[in-house]
């Protein structure tokens, strides 16, 4: 783990020499251009955004990945010297390239800075542990909707004539699935990041948690086709005083855990209540439940159950404790006694009638 350790540079040098590297690198890359596709070249340039990232701090590691994709576009994918990217595929590459280059160098320096911040032998232990499990994670998280949408777009071109418009249809829809799939890693890594930054700070505003629930369930249509997702909205239920993009956060993460970590057919209910000015989510679902001994570390950072075969890099569950507390609100789980799982979320909150607010 000593290669993470930050050199003694000022933040000065460190922007002079990542950017130095990447110029004289994208040079030699350039005269090389005969022997290496741009592929090839993304992937060198790639490799040294990484080498920067375990030396250097966060903001010139990203201002490299962004500078290196501008050289990557303008003198390495065709057309050359010119912004424009001539094919869809290339356009989803470069994308792609920007957005590992971005995480890659944010997730290395949150490792660091978690190295540089233990202090005695078990901490560093639990470092490693955690590192190793995030980079295990990541690499199938990552991969295999990068794999699905490469290898869709290469079905496509390798077979243009051959393939039917159901085929073409059905390929763009893999790729569309696997481009969320991709998003939403990428969503919750930078909302844990501004979390522990403490970026994030709640907007309250008047909100129908009715049509907030309605929200996430249309949202989660895709992941639900082999469950079932119950809401029964309650026409008495007043408006509550929150910021509602930090509840559908909550209440997403939690019944996409549902979803994913469920047998086939199960159902996962939702209800909402309010009870002296504060409202009270309650999830449930009839699946198999959480091991008792491992209940107390679901929230936890990329903790995932030791049984689980489904996939995540298990941040859901910890960015919905996060954001239930950034509203000083609590989160608990526990088994019911006829099987599986249930969430109770409480989040202290103003509450009126719509017929109120309006004379208000």
């Amino acid at each position: 783990m000593s290669l993470f350790k930050v050199r003694k540079y000022s933040i000065a040098h460190q922007y002079i020499i990542s950017i130095l590297l990447i110029v004289l690198t994208s040079v030699v890359l350039y005269f090389s251009d005969e022997f290496i596709s741009y592929r090839i070249v993304a992937l060198l340039l790639l490799f040294i955004v990484s080498i920067l990232a375990m030396l250097f701090d966060v903001l010139p590691v990203l201002l490299t990945a962004l500078l290196s994709a501008i050289i990557w576009n303008f003198f390495f994918i065709p057309p050359t010297f010119t912004f424009h990217i001539g094919t869809p595929e290339d356009t989803l590459m470069f994308l792609m390239y920007f957005v590992i280059a971005s995480i890659n160098a944010v997730l290395t320096f949150k490792i660091r800075q978690m190295e540089k911040n233990a202090r005695d032998k078990e901490e560093k232990e639990k470092t490693i542990k955690l590192y190793n499990t995030l980079l295990n994670s990541l690499s199938h998280e990552l991969r295999t909707p990068i794999s699905t949408i490469i290898g869709a777009i290469d079905t496509i071109n390798g077979n243009e004539n051959k393939l039917t418009q159901f085929n073409i249809s059905e390929l763009h829809k893999e790729i569309k699935i696997a481009g969320f799939r991709l998003n939403r890693q990428v969503e919750n890594l930078l909302s844990m990041s501004r979390l522990e930054a403490g970026m994030l700070q709640p907007n309250l505003d008047w909100c129908d948690v009715n049509e907030l629930v309605f929200l996430v369930i249309n949202e989660s249509k895709e992941d639900s086709k082999e469950h079932r997702i119950n809401f029964e909205p309650k026409e008495s239920l007043p408006l509550f005083k929150i910021d509602s993009g930090f509840v559908e956060q909550i209440i997403h993460n939690i019944v996409y855990n549902a979803l994913h970590h469920t047998p086939k057919n199960s159902l996962v209910n939702i209800a909402v209540e309010n009870f002296d000015d504060e409202l009270q989510i309650i999830i449930t679902d009839n699946g198999f439940g959480f091991p008792e001994k491992e209940i107390m570390h679901v929230f936890d950072k990329f903790y995932r159950l030791s049984h689980s075969s489904t996939g995540g890099i298990g941040l859901g569950l910890s960015i919905a404790k996060g954001f239930t507390e950034a509203l000083n609100g609590k989160i608990n789980l526990e088994n019911m006694n006829r099987g599986g799982a249930k969430f109770t979320i409480k989040i202290p909150s103003e509450s009126t009638s719509i017929n109120k607010l309006n004379h208000e």
